[in-house]
């Protein structure tokens, strides 16, 4: 009876952790996405792109840090800490909207948006570990779908009409925020979940003794070190292609796209680990996305556009299908009362790791620099990913 009421259970809580995450991490990209028009309207400098990008990096750094530090997903309800940071992160996001903002006060309103999706993103990776023990790997690799679509949902919007108010963005994103908060409420407590007795600090140090878990975490780091930057300037990437060929492209849309096939990557690359193995398919996803590194300037420089947009929809999905196969691996790796603080804190690390490459990216595509060649220094990350998967040779698969 008990499995059978667990199994009822999964049925619709998946749908909803899935829907949630979608809404409330839209906010992240909701700053990238109409930067062009917050320039305009508050006189911002040409380097704002990377530097709001940055801010929200920042904000979930500091926010992860805080979170594993305290071990709070692994002490309280995960889905309370997700709608309190949902509906905050709502209102850090309307605060594009003042009229009197500065760059200063811009970056603030990002680095909070990026503080309360830290009580999202690896929350809802929580609630998830703890409600699904057997195809973990799926699960979360469409949780991660979700947080690809959120983040590409802005660009969507801008692709309507682009005659359309910039602040309907905001608007948007930050309802959505608070509707997925709201209903990540009716997701109880998980049937696997095992909440620590106490609070305990050194546990953001004793989860990398496991050298299974470090091997997936050094992985995650080498993925993460392409991924945002990627995404950030993809825009910028399709422009200098537009300007270099003279040819016309609907840059948000196909930035969309680009981002959001990612969902599919990550279905893909879950179902196929449920095959495979689940280190079998990180390694080949990041191994891919690696090569679409080096290729870059290639298709860039060719000039064929149907070409160069098939290309980036390929990269779009294997940049993105190895992270919940890496998380899965963590969450497989750690000990149960310890789920939440080890996904936490590889996230904090590899969010601090992104940092480093967006502003190395923000000064590569300066008007004095040819873009075709920017992405190239994204390979590094790959490589060093695929290393540290050797670290640990023993094939985890997802149950």
């Amino acid at each position: 009876m008990k499995t059978n009421n667990i199994t009822q259970r999964s049925n619709w809580v998946l749908p909803i952790i899935i829907f949630s995450q979608f809404c409330c991490t839209s906010t992240w990209f909701a700053g990238n996405s109409i930067v062009d028009e917050l320039k305009i309207a508050y006189n911002l400098s040409d380097q704002s792109l990377g530097d709001i990008s940055s801010a929200v990096q920042f904000g979930f750094i500091l926010g992860t840090f805080v979170f594993a530090v305290l071990t709070l997903s692994d002490r309280f309800s995960p889905s309370k800490i997700f709608f309190v940071c949902a509906t905050i992160g709502a209102v850090f996001n309307f605060g594009l909207l003042y009229n009197d903002n500065t760059m200063s006060t811009i970056l603030s309103f990002r680095f909070f948006t990026g503080f309360t999706l830290a009580g999202i993103y690896p929350v809802g990776m929580k609630i998830a570990a703890d409600h699904y023990k057997k195809g973990l790997g799926k699960s979360l690799s469409l949780l991660v779908g979700a947080l690809v679509l959120g983040k590409s949902f802005p660009h969507l919007i801008k692709s309507f009409d682009y005659t359309l108010q910039w602040e309907t963005v905001i608007y948007a994103t930050s309802m959505m925020s608070v509707i997925g908060g709201i209903l990540i409420l009716f997701v109880s407590n998980g049937p696997y979940q095992k909440l620590a007795k106490k609070f305990d600090a050194t546990k953001i140090i004793k989860v990398f003794k496991n050298s299974s878990l470090r091997s997936a975490a050094f992985g995650y780091f080498g993925h993460m070190w392409e991924l945002y930057a990627f995404w950030t300037f993809l825009p910028v990437f399709l422009l200098g292609f537009s300007e270099f060929h003279q040819t016309q492209i609907n840059i948000y849309f196909i930035s969309f796209l680009v981002i959001a096939v990612g969902a599919m990557g990550c279905v893909l690359g879950g179902l196929l680990s449920n095959k495979y193995g689940t280190k079998k398919i990180a390694s080949l996803s990041i191994g891919i996305s690696g090569m679409c590194c080096v290729l870059s300037p290639l298709f860039f420089i060719l000039g064929y556009q149907q070409i160069f947009i098939i290309f980036l929809l390929i990269w779009g999905m294997a940049v993105i299908a190895d992270s919940p196969l890496f998380s899965t691996m963590v969450a497989h790796s750690a000990q149960p009362e310890s789920k939440g603080t080890a996904l936490t804190i590889v996230n904090c690390i590899g969010f601090a790791i992104t940092i480093i490459s967006i502003q190395l990216l923000n000064t590569i595509f300066s008007p004095n620099h040819n873009v075709a060649f920017a992405f190239l220094i994204l390979a590094i990350g790959p490589v060093l990913g695929l290393l540290g998967l050797r670290l640990n040779h023993s094939t985890t698969k997802s149950k």
